[in-house]
């Protein structure tokens, strides 16, 4: 019989997309610490062209950056952090279409999950309409991505940046453990 245990807490991050950002930045991150604790980190603005799936409905040229949290977050809270992150859409929106895109996601020593609202086979429910997304594994000291996994995340600039992140996540769960 397996028994079961809390696992560690996992490091939140937030991609951020959009075209405009001159229209809701830095007031979004000042929205984003007030749920979730002071960044840790921001990433500078990177190119987003891996597809033209956000063109119409965010506009050109799209840019992304990524947001580390400061505080660890239990695993468990992904959905909330989703459907929260939703509301900001929401909020933001003009005109039946979004400002940005926001995709919460958690690293832990051995994955990127992110959260979305849409099924697929590769998807683990959780609740209130939101899934889990195995994005990519940690495996042989690198980011190991599957068929499904975005373009824009298998890339190896954008698993740079993870690894990075990664590396922070190590050093403040070493830290939350004493």
């Amino acid at each position: 019989m397996s028994t079961p245990k809390i696992p560690d807490p996992g490091l939140l991050v937030i991609s951020i997309l959009s075209a405009g950002w001159d229209k809701f930045w830095p007031g979004l991150l000042g929205e984003l610490e007030a749920r979730f604790g002071p960044a840790d980190w921001v990433s500078e603005e990177f190119a987003f062209d891996q597809t033209g799936y956000y063109d119409e409905e965010l506009g050109m040229p799209i840019t992304r950056r990524l947001v580390e949290f400061e505080v660890l977050c239990p695993l468990d809270e992904l959905a909330d952090t989703k459907l929260f992150t939703n509301s900001l859409e929401c909020k933001h929106g003009l005109a039946g279409k979004r400002a940005f895109n926001l995709d919460p996601g958690v690293i832990t020593m051995q994955s990127l999950v992110l959260a979305t609202g849409k099924s697929f086979s590769h998807r683990i429910y959780l609740k209130d309409g939101i899934w889990a997304d195995l994005t990519m594994i940690w495996q042989k000291k690198r980011w190991v991505e599957f068929p499904w996994t975005f373009p824009d995340y298998a890339g190896e600039s954008m698993k740079s940046r993870l690894t990075k992140l990664r590396q922070s996540y190590k050093t403040k769960l070493n830290n939350h453990k004493e």
